[in-house]
């Protein structure tokens, strides 16, 4: 019986440490990192800022050649 505590012990410490790394490799966080910690508002704004201007220059981007190819036939 008291192999049996240990090996559920066992196994119930495994799966946890696994979910840990799991959610933080999920995330592309180092992987000892805390999982629960969302990241502050002012990173999050950057981020969505960031990538809401990289997209606005592509399309940006694309709009111009689409002018230039009109224009040069």
């Amino acid at each position: 019986m008291k192999q049996v505590k240990v090996v559920l012990l066992s196994i119930a410490i495994g799966v946890a440490i696994g979910m840990w790394f799991g959610v933080n490799i999920g995330r592309e966080r180092p992987f000892y990192s805390n999982p629960f910690d969302t990241g502050s508002l002012n990173q999050k704004i950057k981020k969505v800022s960031g990538e809401t201007l990289e997209k606005s220059g592509q399309a940006l981007e694309k709009t111009g050649q689409a002018l230039q190819d009109k224009l040069g036939k």
